[in-house]
């Protein structure tokens, strides 16, 4: 995968968590919304980058074809990436939102939860359907 389709996936994989990850946090965690979508907002810039990174690095160990990632696989790629963004959502979730430490890993867990689900089913749908690629191959094919 080339470095414009990695940030292009990671922009798509952010947008359409915060669009989902949000609303159900601020409906079932309780905070407030204005103070929720700073938080999101920040996670996910921080995740964009932690996602270049380590899929870069995942890529390397585990091999480039995507395609023949099972769902083991798949598992242990969403693992990795979740227990390397805890080291700096939970300590900035209780500072921001003036919450106990308690309270953010209770935050966090549900969170973890949902984005550990959608990261498995979004990279998969991601590798079958390529959006951006498929989107690239048309533009150049219309320029000619």
């Amino acid at each position: 995968m080339k470095t414009v389709e990695r940030v292009f996936q990671a922009i798509l994989f952010e947008v359409l968590a915060l669009m989902l990850a949000i609303p159900l946090m601020v409906i079932i965690g309780g905070v407030d919304a204005a103070k929720m979508t700073v938080v999101g907002i920040g996670l996910s810039l921080f995740a964009m980058l932690w996602n270049y990174i380590y899929n870069i690095v995942f890529d390397k160990v585990i091999g480039y074809n995507r395609l023949e990632r099972g769902l083991v696989t798949r598992i242990l790629h969403a693992f990795g990436f979740e227990f390397g963004m805890l080291f700096v959502t939970l300590p900035f979730m209780a500072w921001y939102l003036g919450i106990t430490w308690l309270a953010a890993i209770a935050l966090e867990a549900g969170f973890l939860i949902f984005i550990f689900v959608y990261t498995i089913v979004f990279n998969w749908a991601y590798d079958r359907y390529q959006p951006y690629q498929r989107w690239f191959i048309r533009a150049k094919l219309s320029r000619h």
